[in-house]
């Protein structure tokens, strides 16, 4: 046992999630495709959006949120440009076709960019970047949700937590992989630490009147990346997100999103929008150039000396494999909600 439960194998939750899915009425590949994307979080370390987002699924598909067996559609548009519509269903399935569909004409024009509509929450974005990272291609991933963080000095939600994710491939190596929230926090922690009932990071979340707060049961919205004092920053970030994700893709603005959680209307889809860029490396300098770039790169980042008293100096995504490499070991923790609707 730990703070956050009992922890359980990556086998057994994969197993359990699925189960979950498919008596819920997921196809067998657009559950698959969540399963694939929850774990990845989970083992990760970004608990937020892991296997405990099972339920929030299972509920979204029985309640017709999310269409069970979604047939994808995908439309060239260019050389390098395609959307993918994913027909309202888990928006796990239709970012890696995504994904996909990138990679197929990065291969043949340097790059692919990929906007897709008519999806869903897909969950951590990275899980996206690094599918693509992992087979050799430099990959930015990106969406925007709806409205629960405060504008830079303002008292009302407007952007959502709007991810950028890149990762890109390192030889001998797992990838570089930066998945970050434009908000300070996700509110998928906010949940988990109602569930935990533990404090949230100061600077983090704000009540309905604006105020910062560390109650998770007070808290009404997030406050932007940089909090009070650099918020600027993430409020203008998660307008990149929202331009990739929703102004090229022609799909829903954050401020006019239904809500994914506490509303009443869970049967009307929300037409979310993401964006899917994937880069060859052997079309720019060349594989062979880039490999030995990033690989001196992260060497010499790696070798930079910490200030006393911190350190090691890390590289984005060496926290991600050390708790990866710790969690297929030990195996994931879960918190009690979860526990008990996976049936653990």
């Amino acid at each position: 046992m730990d703070s956050r439960g009992s922890r359980f194998k990556r086998n057994v939750l994969e197993e359990r999630a699925a189960a979950r899915l498919s008596d819920a009425g997921a196809s067998s590949e657009s559950g698959a495709a969540a399963v694939r994307a929850m774990m990845h979080a989970s083992l990760v370390g970004v608990d937020s959006h892991g296997i405990r987002l099972t339920g929030h699924y299972c509920r979204m598909l029985e309640g017709g949120r999310l269409k069970r067996r979604p047939e994808l559609d995908v439309e060239r548009r260019g050389a390098g440009s395609a959307m993918v519509s994913g027909d309202d269903g888990l928006g796990h399935y239709a970012a890696y076709r995504a994904v996909e569909v990138g990679m197929e004409m990065a291969r043949e024009a340097g790059i692919g960019a990929v906007g897709v509509r008519h999806s869903s929450h897909f969950g951590a974005a990275g899980a996206y970047a690094l599918a693509g990272a992992e087979q050799g291609f430099v990959t930015f991933a990106t969406t925007n949700t709806d409205s629960m963080v405060a504008l830079f000095d303002g008292a009302r939600k407007f952007h959502g937590t709007n991810p950028l994710t890149f990762a890109a491939p390192v030889p001998g190596s797992r990838p570089w992989l930066l998945d970050m929230a434009t908000s300070s926090i996700p509110l998928n922690r906010v949940l988990l630490h109602r569930s935990l009932d533990e404090p949230l990071p100061p600077g983090t979340a704000a009540t309905p009147e604006g105020n910062a707060t560390t109650d998770p049961h007070a808290a009404d919205m997030l406050l932007p990346l940089g909090g009070v004092d650099y918020g600027y920053k993430g409020a203008a970030l998660a307008g990149v997100a929202t331009l990739f994700s929703a102004l090229l893709t022609g799909t829903t603005l954050d401020p006019d999103f239904i809500p994914m959680y506490g509303t009443a209307d869970i049967s009307t889809p929300r037409n979310m929008g993401h964006f899917i860029l994937v880069i060859d490396p052997d079309k720019f300098a060349g594989r062979a150039a880039f490999a030995h770039a990033i690989t001196h790169y992260l060497s010499s980042l790696r070798a930079s000396p910490a200030r006393p008293g911190g350190g090691p100096v890390m590289a984005p995504g060496d926290r991600e494999w050390q708790v990866m490499a710790e969690r297929e070991r030990d195996g994931v923790p879960l918190d009690p909600d979860t526990i008990a609707f996976l049936g653990l």
